[in-house]
């Protein structure tokens, strides 16, 4: 399927807020978000069900499809932002039109939970998404400065990216050797094997494969690997990216345990193509924004990515 490329944001564009997974804990979070954007020169509008609520879920399945849909068939709207992650995006996915979706291509941003519905759209649509700040988590308290203007950057700009560099000069660690290249693919571990085995989720050959967790006990995390493992993702992959493994620990220390060290050399030691660590990229303020599907490079004795092309387009 051709990748399609969405048009760069410009101010004065409408931005669609949705929920596609838990509700926000807090409406001041979604005004705050939205004064943010407006005063960027953006204009904000809200997905007809965005305030409901069903238990651990931003209202029924239907409901969250319904906004995704109607945000990509509305003309006005160039972009879609998500307000939070949480749980539930995987449960849309059967619900969501993919030809509507492909006929009217646009940025879509998120991270975290948002991990199954850009892969799905990548691999039912062939759309390329944003794994980014949100409104309701960065965006309304005062994002940091160098994830804002880097993911400012990365859907405004229609020049090739180049270089993706950590922020403060931080270096990537060279776990393996070598040079690699391919569509950058991944997002959170834990969603990507809770869709393995469905036809949501693409196939990870000749890509740059990068995962993060967040707040996993360490045998959790050992088994999030093994299933990446046995699912082939690892083998398919030209080069691996390891993003931030915040709070991935064991939650009693004085029981028996593996260390997150152990667990990735355990997994992927045996791997022969470039492999870096210390990407800054996860469940932390201050990150990167990656873009799902585009084209790029490893190099992974030299500790250096680069997005080959643009990532929207005019």
């Amino acid at each position: 399927m051709k990748t399609l490329k969405p048009k760069a944001l410009k101010r004065g564009d409408v931005i669609g807020v949705i929920a596609p997974a838990s509700p926000l804990p807090s409406m001041d979070r979604v005004e705050k978000g939205a004064e943010y954007l407006e005063r960027l020169g953006y204009r904000v509008t809200f997905g007809k069900n965005f305030r409901a609520v069903r238990g651990f879920l931003a209202g029924s399945d239907k409901q969250r499809a319904a906004d995704i849909n109607t945000m990509f068939g509305d003309k006005k709207i160039k972009a879609i932002l998500a307000a939070r992650g949480g749980y539930g995006s995987p449960r849309v996915l059967p619900l969501l039109d993919y030809s509507l979706i492909r006929r009217n291509p646009k940025i879509l941003i998120g991270y975290s939970d948002l991990t199954a519905l850009q892969l799905a759209l990548f691999k039912k649509a062939g759309l390329i998404s944003f794994s980014g700040p949100m409104l309701g988590i960065e965006m309304f308290k005062g994002i940091d400065p160098f994830t804002e203007e880097q993911f400012w950057r990365m859907v405004t700009s229609t020049k090739k990216f180049g270089l993706l560099q950590n922020p403060g000069g931080r270096d990537l660690k060279p776990f393996h050797g070598g040079k690699g290249s391919g569509s950058l693919l991944g997002g959170n571990l834990s969603i990507i094997t809770s869709i393995a085995g469905t036809p949501y989720l693409p196939s990870f050959k000749n890509s740059i494969f990068y995962f993060e967790e967040v707040d996993e006990d360490s045998y959790r995390f050992d088994r999030m690997m093994n299933q990446a493992k046995l699912c082939g993702i690892f083998k398919e992959a030209n080069g691996i990216l390891i993003g931030e493994l915040t709070n991935v620990k064991p939650y009693d220390p004085s029981t028996p345990h593996l260390t997150i060290d152990q667990i990735l050399a355990d997994h992927l030691s045996g791997l022969r193509k470039p492999i870096l660590r210390g990407l800054v990229y996860g469940h932390i303020p201050r990150k990167l924004t990656l873009p799902i599907g585009i084209r790029a490079s490893i190099d992974g004795t030299h500790g250096l990515v680069e997005l080959l092309e643009s990532t929207v387009q005019e």
